[in-house]
């Protein structure tokens, strides 16, 4: 697993893990809609 918090934002970068950790921080309150613009395939957002 390999994350990056830059800006206060969370970035993960890789997660080897039978779990999804971008779900879990969901779960712990951390928003997907932090950026006007989203990935393509995914709810969460970039900035």
């Amino acid at each position: 697993m390999h994350f990056d918090i830059t800006d206060g934002k969370i970035w993960i970068q890789y997660n080897g893990t039978e779990e999804s950790i971008a779900e879990r921080l969901v779960e712990m309150g951390v928003s997907t809609t932090d950026s006007e613009f989203k990935r393509q395939f995914t709810p969460y957002a970039v900035g």
